[in-house]
């Protein structure tokens, strides 16, 4: 039976972006611009295995960005692809009634364009400064670390009037830990060991849409 959209969401999925909702990394992409890309690479893969704190990480990483132009945010866009099973997902999702975000340590400059594409309204993600048309190096606002995104989390669910037992979280690395914890079912989706190893349900991929059969399977269960 399909849920009557018109009595609000009956459930709320939240994704990550990088690596769960599109298959790269987008500082990845920007650090190619600035060519620090096995710099960037090297210290993304330490703080995804929960190796480095995240927040650290961020700002390690983005001080390699100094100096690269605004325009390089279209060309990142243009190389990010989804991860196979994406749109069905979200589709699938809306049809159910449910309410989708996405919650991101990457930036709000692509976020906002790929969730617009999917007819995502609600993320959350960092952003980048700018100045004189080129990044400075820094990010500007608060964080959206580990600790964000399971506020985020609880936010989202929180405007929604739905209690965290209704929440779905999905992500890959260290920082997705806490919300995917959170939630009333957390997946790792093709995730790092540690990630794996602490997450209540696993989906491996390569399609992230297998997503809707652990979340059948709890019900069924239940």
């Amino acid at each position: 039976m399909t849920p009557d959209p018109t009595s609000g969401p009956v459930r709320l999925l939240v994704m990550d972006v990088d690596s769960t909702l599109i298959e790269q990394e987008v500082i990845e992409l920007l650090a190619d611009h600035a060519g620090t890309r096995a710099e960037v690479t090297e210290v993304t893969e330490r703080a995804m295995r929960g190796e480095i704190d995240f927040g650290a990480s961020l700002r390690e990483r983005v001080a390699t960005l100094a100096g690269v132009p605004v325009e390089a945010f279209a060309d990142v866009r243009a190389r990010a692809t989804f991860t196979p099973g994406v749109r069905e997902l979200v589709a699938e999702a809306h049809r159910r009634g449910w309410e989708v975000g996405l919650v991101s340590g990457g930036f709000e400059e692509i976020v906002a364009d790929l969730a617009a594409e999917l007819g995502i309204t609600r993320f959350r993600a960092n952003r980048l400064e700018v100045a004189d048309g080129r990044l400075t190096g820094r990010t500007t606002g608060p964080v959206v670390d580990r600790a964000a995104k399971e506020v985020a989390l609880r936010e989202f669910a929180a405007e929604l009037g739905l209690p965290m037992s209704a929440t779905i979280a999905v992500g890959d690395g260290a920082n997705d830990l806490d919300m995917i914890g959170a939630a009333g079912i957390g997946v790792a989706f093709a995730a790092k060991p540690v990630v794996r190893a602490q997450a209540p349900y696993g989906v491996d991929g390569p399609r992230i849409d297998a997503v809707l059969d652990v979340v059948d399977r709890v019900d069924a269960a239940r």
